[in-house]
């Protein structure tokens, strides 16, 4: 049993949706195939703007059913296929209108109709391809979340209908499914948050026991850095679980954070591969990785823009036990994830990358001591095991960005860990990343 899931580009346009018909038919000779597709490449950003419009009076469906419609008539398709959900999202739009404000619920209701769509372009024309399959909407076979709007999470239960609702029907066809949207307990849309269907896909992946999760994009695997900043990047053929989950978590676009951890339960091997290169080898991501090589432990160089630092200088905090407890007390209440963190004597560093959460806890860190927030920082990984205990490592990563002139703002490392990260203003975080990349893995080729 493989989960095989295809990212936007992949079903962008109508050459890369016979490319990947194609690798699911060939799957499917194999054995049984899950496959779970994401919204048309520009498809869910052309919802967003017209949920926004509708909020401001302008309730306009046409720009996303032309596109929509535009791949149905490349294979000849009815419009047909998907005049149900064309329906419902102009009714969505216009409720938007009506109401004059767009929530996350109304947000995650408009953007879910891009998958929702894809998912039966891809089954139609798949089946006419000679491939017998069908599709379903995730909501439909299990998938069900909590009340999050926009960064939604499983239910317990969901795992267990998931694999009641799937199973009887790959013993003799693909399930085509539906990625990133969901459903709440009393029938609302959600949605597991932008790239959530890489998360989508390990889900199915674990609830099914899959033999592994084939992640489909548009590069050749996990790289070395981003290759639009570094030309000379290259593909990792083996990473370990851990290794891949501080790339995706820390910038690499290959993976969506959430992805490792539903196969990491499971201990199902993750594949990623490029639909352009469909003889690529990929990357595979296994528990254990490849064996660590203590002179050269770093794998990959990632980086996070857009991150905010948040400084929190207290007198009280000196030899005072319960400081940072309630420090993060105020993060945890405000549902921010906290990226980084360094303390002094009187004052603790940290970074967010969630600035429009945070304006109502900066109220509650007042309280505590002074707070200084700075924006429009990067936070810049350096990844691999053993990466702490590497000798001259972290000589190499200074001197690099000195002649880069590229100032660091904080760092963060300890012995044995898997990542040393490092701050940097935005429009040094390219730079930092080119320079880092020739001094640990082309000074070393």
């Amino acid at each position: 049993m493989r989960v095989v899931k295809f990212g936007g580009t992949s079903v962008g346009d109508p050459t890369r949706i016979v490319a990947a018909c194609d690798i699911v038919a060939s799957k499917f000779a194999k054995g049984p195939v899950v496959v779970v597709v994401s919204a048309a490449s520009k498809v869910t950003d052309m919802l967003l703007k017209a949920a926004n419009a509708a909020a401001s009076g302008n309730a306009d469906a046409e720009p996303v059913v032309s596109r929509v419609h535009s791949l149905l008539d490349a294979f000849a398709l009815p419009h047909s296929l998907i005049a149900d959900e064309v329906r419902a999202l102009r009714e969505a739009l216009a409720m938007v209108r009506e109401k004059g404000a767009l929530t996350a619920e109304r947000s995650d209701l408009i953007a879910s109709f891009g998958e929702r769509f894809s998912v039966r372009t891809f089954a139609a024309v798949l089946a006419s391809r000679g491939v017998v399959c069908a599709p379903f909407d995730a909501f439909d076979v299990g998938m069900i979340t909590d009340e999050q709007f926009g960064a939604a999470e499983p239910t317990a239960e969901s795992a267990g209908l998931m694999r009641d609702a799937l199973a009887p029907h790959v013993k003799d066809k693909v399930a085509v499914v539906t990625g990133f949207i969901a459903k709440t307990r009393d029938g609302r849309i959600t949605t597991l948050g932008r790239g959530g269907s890489d998360y989508s896909a390990a889900l199915f992946g674990a609830a099914l026991k899959a033999d592994e999760i084939e992640i489909w994009t548009d590069v050749d695997g996990v790289m070395t850095a981003d290759p639009r900043v570094v030309q000379r990047a290259r593909t990792i053929p083996l990473l370990s679980f851990t290794e891949a989950a501080e790339l995706a978590y820390f910038g690499a676009k290959v993976l969506h954070p959430k992805t490792i951890h539903p196969a990491v339960r499971e201990s199902i091997p993750v594949r990623v591969l490029n639909t352009f290169n469909p003889n690529g080898e990929g990357t595979v991501i296994l528990e254990a990785g490849a064996p660590p090589d203590r002179e050269h432990p770093a794998r990959a160089i990632a980086a996070k823009k857009g991150i905010t630092l948040v400084q929190v200088v207290s007198s009280r905090m000196l030899l005072a036990h319960g400081f940072l407890a309630k420090l993060f007390e105020v993060f945890a209440r405000h549902r921010i994830a906290v990226d980084m963190v360094a303390t002094s004597e009187v004052s603790v560093t940290l970074t967010v990358d969630r600035e429009d959460l945070l304006a109502p806890a900066l109220n509650e860190l007042r309280r505590i001591g002074d707070v200084q927030v700075t924006e429009g920082r990067s936070l810049v990984a350096i990844v691999g095991l053993g990466i702490g205990d590497a000798l001259g490592i972290a000589g190499r990563v200074f001197s690099s960005l000195a002649r880069a002139k590229v100032n660091i703002e904080l760092i963060s490392a300890g012995s044995g860990r898997a990542n040393m990260s490092l701050v940097v203003a935005d429009d040094d975080a390219d730079a930092a990343v080119r320079a880092l990349h020739h001094a640990i893995f082309d000074e070393r080729a």
